[in-house]
């Protein structure tokens, strides 16, 4: 039931907008929310989150930014929680991988991709159902 429902979900989203108990947040707004989230990751870490030498998922406002990333096999993804006060984890869940620990704010938590070549979805435990926080991994060889 939940592959069904998270993999209808992404396709109906085509991940440029995520549903919310209030309804669809729309591109203007994913933009806006994640300029915020790169503004707050270089007050942060004093540095542009390209500048990384992995590549960087930001958590922020119930929004993974970017929702969609490719990477090529082997490559690491770092998700930073950049909330003030709010928790967030990553879950491959339909991968069958475990929840990560609940990300505090300035915590992060590491994947190397090691995995075939495909499209990985993955959620924020607290956060999939009534916020919408999802987003998808496509590792390209």
């Amino acid at each position: 039931m939940f592959r069904i429902t998270l993999t209808a979900a992404l396709l109906a989203l085509g991940l440029a907008t995520a549903t919310t108990g209030a309804g669809a947040v729309t591109d203007e707004e994913r933009e806006k929310t994640c300029g915020e989230a790169e503004k707050r990751y270089q007050k942060l870490f004093g540095k542009p989150s390209a500048d990384e030498d992995v590549v960087i998922v930001k958590m922020y406002k119930y929004t993974f930014c970017p929702a969609a990333i490719e990477v090529k096999q082997g490559a690491t993804v770092r998700w930073v929680n950049v909330d003030r006060r709010t928790t967030h984890s990553t879950w491959f869940k339909e991968a069958g991988k475990p929840e990560s620990d609940r990300l505090f704010s300035e915590e992060k938590v590491e994947m190397k991709f090691d995995l075939p070549a495909g499209k990985y979805p993955y959620l924020c435990g607290p956060h999939w159902k009534e916020e919408g926080m999802i987003g998808q991994v496509t590792v390209i060889e």
